[in-house]
């Protein structure tokens, strides 16, 4: 993997993943990545993640989402995507629910 490329992750989290603190947690687990972008609720029970960054970073992001989660959380399924980045983002938020 190349350290320098940079990617846009696009995934969706289905389980136990709201009202545990799960989008906190991601926030935490992005920054210290170095990653930017944001996750939300989706009114479906989902939560909705968006980060950019380098590819090994956003790599074990993905794996952190499909293994670990919030401490509370049930991770049942993790839907993603790759995206070429696009830089819009400066840092990592949690946004508001869609």
């Amino acid at each position: 993997m190349d350290e320098g490329k940079k990617l846009r992750l696009h995934a969706f989290i289905s389980g136990r993943v709201q009202g545990v603190f799960f989008r906190v947690y991601t926030k935490e687990k992005a920054l210290m990545l170095g990653l930017t972008g944001w996750v939300r609720n989706l009114r479906d029970g989902r939560v909705e993640v968006v980060a950019e960054g380098n590819e090994d970073n956003l790599r074990k992001l993905l794996q952190w989402l499909q293994k670990e989660g919030s401490p509370q959380s049930i991770v049942k399924k993790v839907d993603w995507t790759w995206f070429p980045a696009t830089g819009e983002f400066r840092t990592f938020e949690i946004a508001p629910t869609a």
